[in-house]
């Protein structure tokens, strides 16, 4: 796992910037960073959730805000995008979470 992104805190704004562009309001810029994560996120990959393997094969949006919907086994659950720990090398589109983190 990695604790930092191999991405500048200036190319990370200008994707946040990017994302949100037509977005008002807090819940459409989250939407729209949903939409985002999901366009660019290239799923599957693995990585650990509190010490456990986890498959993360897509990201929506539910009340609490943007998951990622994790499975092990024949067990499914969604876990926030914010904590979710990215595995080194992080996936391909990895930097639109990171620009979300930076956001939220």
């Amino acid at each position: 796992m990695t604790d930092h992104a191999p991405w500048s805190e200036a190319e990370l704004r200008a994707l946040a910037e990017e994302s949100m562009v037509d977005a008002w309001g807090e819940g459409e810029q989250r939407g729209a960073f949903c939409v985002a994560i999901a366009d660019h996120l290239a799923v599957p990959f693995t990585t650990h959730v509190l010490g456990v393997v986890v498959r993360v094969e897509a990201v929506e949006e539910n009340l609490g805000g943007i998951v990622a919907l994790c499975r092990r086994g024949s067990h499914r659950q969604a876990v926030g995008i914010l904590p979710l720990p990215l595995p080194d090398p992080p996936p391909e589109g990895a930097e639109y979470i990171e620009a979300y983190r930076l956001y939220g």
